[in-house]
């Protein structure tokens, strides 16, 4: 089940004054975009290569070399003309990976994730100095879009669509796959990254819209249900925004789950909205996910109460098994999302 509730009422006085603060706020994060560029020290530029029109893909990455061939690829296949990413202190052969490759700018990023707005302010500087009147994808390393008519619809052409009824931006369900098994199995010689975590929760989920900025809150599927189920509060946001016309003027708050101007967090209402959207395969749950949350509760960067996930990370770096007789098997067809509510496919736009 999918649920979208109302925004709380508010008297028109005191929504006059939220939006005047979202606008200060929004100024505020600009200026913090500009001095953030002062962190960033370029690795490799082949930002001449950008064409009017180019679709782009912005990423904050760190040690991310066993996603990386398997990421790249699969925005290329959609229309993706150039990545333009952020190196956070990777240990592992991510720069020489991307270094390499003859579409993609890098740099490296100076300073804390959580004190960049985990990556934002580094990111929103590469968004307005090269994604302005671009098509713009911001997507972690861990996400793979799918939308109606994906893989065989290229994405400007789903972009072109959007335009064409105004729409300057497409939202997402962040879902998550996991393996049958252990986490930590190792993942089959020859078999795919989609091949190993085929499994998914198609619910439940809600959506909250909230004030001040009429940001979307939804909350659900596998980790609430594996790791917050007595804390629910704490479950991830799993709406993001991570398609858009990029303007210099905008700026993401929260990762891509919140924009300002905050009429922009409209785009998407979560799963059931039957606008078209898309969902990001969360590809987290791979074997080194258990290594991995010890070395993020070390850092303590990921949230902005990191000391509260103590138990999380635990409970990851012990290997569950997240699979349960209700989760659906991934088909690799699009459309089975679209069924289930997970991803909006409006026939007006898209005849697929």
């Amino acid at each position: 089940m999918n649920v979208t509730l109302p925004p709380p009422p508010v008297h028109p006085v005191r929504d006059l004054w939220s939006a005047w603060r979202a606008r200060w706020k929004r100024r505020e994060l600009l200026w913090r975009i500009i001095r953030a560029r002062r962190a960033l020290t370029c690795l490799r530029d082949q930002t001449q290569a950008i064409r009017p029109g180019d679709l782009l893909a912005f990423a904050v990455i760190r040690d991310e070399s066993l996603r990386l061939p398997g990421w790249l690829d699969h925005y290329r296949a959609m229309g993706v003309r150039h990545f333009l990413i952020v190196d956070h202190d990777s240990r592992d052969d991510s720069a020489d990976l991307l270094t390499a490759a003859p579409d993609v700018s890098l740099w490296r990023a100076q300073g804390g994730y959580r004190a960049s707005r985990f990556g934002m302010d580094w990111l929103g500087w590469l968004l307005a100095r090269y994604g302005h009147g671009h098509w713009c994808l911001t997507v972690d390393a861990d996400e793979l879009l799918v939308y109606p008519g994906w893989p065989d619809l290229p994405l400007p052409e789903v972009t072109a669509a959007l335009e064409s009824v105004g729409r300057s931006a497409m939202g997402a369900l962040m879902l998550d796959l996991f393996p049958k098994g252990p986490l930590d199995t190792p993942i089959a010689p020859g078999q795919g990254l989609l091949d190993h975590l085929c499994w998914f929760d198609a619910g439940p989920y809600q959506t909250q819209i909230q004030r001040p900025r009429l940001n979307r809150w939804t909350q659900g599927g596998t980790r609430l249900r594996a790791f917050f189920a007595d804390q629910p509060q704490r479950g991830p946001t799993l709406n993001k925004l991570p398609l858009v016309r990029w303007n210099r003027r905008w700026v993401y708050v929260v990762s891509t789950h919140s924009m300002l101007p905050r009429g922009l967090n409209a785009a998407y209402d979560g799963p059931g909205d039957p606008r078209l959207s898309g969902v990001l395969l969360h590809t987290k749950f791979l074997p080194d996910a258990p290594a991995n949350a010890l070395r993020e509760a070390a850092r303590g960067e990921h949230f902005s109460e990191p000391e509260a996930f103590g138990p999380y990370y635990a409970a990851v770096a012990a290997a569950p098994d997240l699979w349960h007789p209700g989760a659906h098997r991934w088909s690799g067809d699009w459309r089975q999302l679209a069924e289930l509510g997970l991803m909006g496919k409006d026939d007006r736009l898209m005849r697929v």
